[in-house]
């Protein structure tokens, strides 16, 4: 390739590469459009190629999407330098809490200078499940609420110090709906910084992966809702009234947690429709083969299992194990002596009686054994981050009526019948994960600080 340098920005740096012919970039989709048109032209003289090409113009309609953002991310490498340092050694020193404070006590303090820290309206990469103002909600006020602890402070989330962090490296939420709306939080945080047509999120299967191409770093979430392999495991049709797991089986999930560098899990909700939970017999053939055993003995199983496959499997060098605690549904408005109240409906105001806290009737020892098993692990370090009392406070911050079921959203019908369709469980955004997010920022950056490892990318499948 030449060496003379390119006249404007952000031309390709060699002069041959940007000189030469357009097919030259576009390699990847003209190779299909060439595929494409011979096996057309072969269909024409052989039933056999006309079943080839069927096949393959089924699976270019099918993955057509997956197939242009892996032409599209791959070309881009060519045409856009990396993002710059940060000059993080100009700024301010970043003030972190001593490792001895407890963030997750503490009270929510009004700010409406300060936060939100980003727009719904600007955040594209938003699902219409948790976009409440545009689905229709009347009040904002849910969004100017930040978390104070008790006895230090949480600093702000900074985007550029963040990535920096994150440069050449790969996040990864594991678990439930509500990983995936912190998940989606953390998006929206961080996407402001980055150059458009540098960022794009890639679906596949039970993985979504969001590209921060200018520093090589991807920001993941992968639905398994229960960890282990389950019948609940495609993202898109899934049993709510029979879930049956398998506490003993992980492989089928874990072996795409494999050389992330941070792994984030969380598995509550998903365990508490029932007292017990349906376990599939070892060796059965059928998912109708299962037994009916306590949640908390199913639970104790899967965090067996998971635990086991992170000593045996992470390596505490180059990753890093974090849990989110439980996230409560509001659904008992007496709780809150609002004893005429449909579940989260209408709620505009966090719960602030610091003197009586919330007893939202959480299962308590499945709380209780995740810090068991944390506190248990030898070679690989879990660190537990504490959600739920702060959490607990927010009955004002859910979607509510403002939201999407089955792919649509509420009709006037379905919003008449709020004790049926509010959802009490999932956050509006901007708003509560929001905060999640700054604990884990803060958790991440302390350990940045501590030690500025090389970046190593594995990248993850496209």
């Amino acid at each position: 390739m030449g060496s003379s340098a390119p006249t404007t920005p952000p031309d390709p740096p060699p002069s041959t590469a940007a000189a030469a012919p357009k097919s030259h970039f576009l390699g990847p989709l003209d190779s299909i459009r060439s595929h494409a048109r011979s096996l057309l032209a072969a269909a024409r003289r052989s039933p056999v190629a006309t079943l080839v090409a069927a096949f393959f113009l089924l699976a270019l309609f099918m993955y057509g999407e997956d197939v242009r953002t892996i032409a599209e991310l791959s070309i881009d490498d060519y045409l856009y330098p990396d993002a710059e340092l940060y000059n993080v050694s100009g700024l301010p020193p970043l003030v972190l809490p001593p490792p001895t404070c407890d963030l997750s006590h503490g009270r929510w303090v009004f700010d409406n200078t300060s936060v939100p820290a980003y727009r719904e309206k600007d955040c594209t990469f938003l699902t219409q499940q948790v976009t409440c103002l545009k689905n229709g909600r009347p009040d904002d006020t849910w969004q100017y609420w930040r978390w104070q602890p008790s006895n230090c402070s949480l600093p702000t989330f900074d985007a550029r110090r963040f990535m920096e962090a994150m440069r050449g490296k790969r996040m990864m939420f594991v678990g439930d709906s509500l990983n995936r709306n912190q998940w989606e939080s953390l998006v929206c945080l961080v996407q402001p910084i980055l150059s458009k047509g540098r960022k794009k999120v890639v679906k596949r299967g039970s993985l979504r992966v969001f590209h921060a191409k200018e520093y090589r770093a991807t920001l993941e979430f992968y639905w398994a809702p229960f960890l282990v392999e389950s019948n609940s495991d495609n993202p898109n049709f899934h049993s709510i009234d029979t879930r049956i797991i398998r506490p003993e089986r992980i492989e089928g999930h874990a072996k795409y947690w494999r050389g992330v560098d941070y792994l984030i899990f969380n598995t509550y909700i998903w365990w508490m429709n029932t007292a017990d939970m349906k376990v599939r017999r070892p060796n059965s053939r059928y998912w109708s083969e299962n037994d009916e055993v306590p949640r908390i003995e199913a639970y104790g199983r899967v965090f067996k299992t998971w635990s086991d496959w992170l000593e045996e499997n992470i390596d505490p060098a180059r990753t890093s194990v974090l849990f989110m605690t439980i996230s409560p549904l509001h659904i008992s408005p007496e709780k809150w002596g609002n004893p005429n109240g449909i579940k989260c409906v209408k709620e505009t105001l966090p719960y602030m009686n610091d003197t009586a806290p919330l007893d939202l009737n959480h299962d308590m020892r499945m709380y209780d054994l995740v810090a068991k098993v944390a506190k248990s692990m030898k070679r690989v370090p879990v660190t537990v981050i504490d959600i739920t009392k702060m959490s607990d406070s927010r009955k004002d911050a859910h979607t509510g009526l403002y939201t999407f079921r089955q792919g649509k959203l509420l009709t006037p019908e379905q919003k008449a019948q709020p004790e049926k369709f509010a959802d009490c469980i999932h956050w509006c955004l901007p708003g509560v994960p929001d905060v999640w997010n700054q604990i884990l920022y803060t958790r991440i950056l302390s350990k940045y600080s501590q030690s500025s490892p090389p970046p190593s990318l594995s990248l993850p499948p496209q």
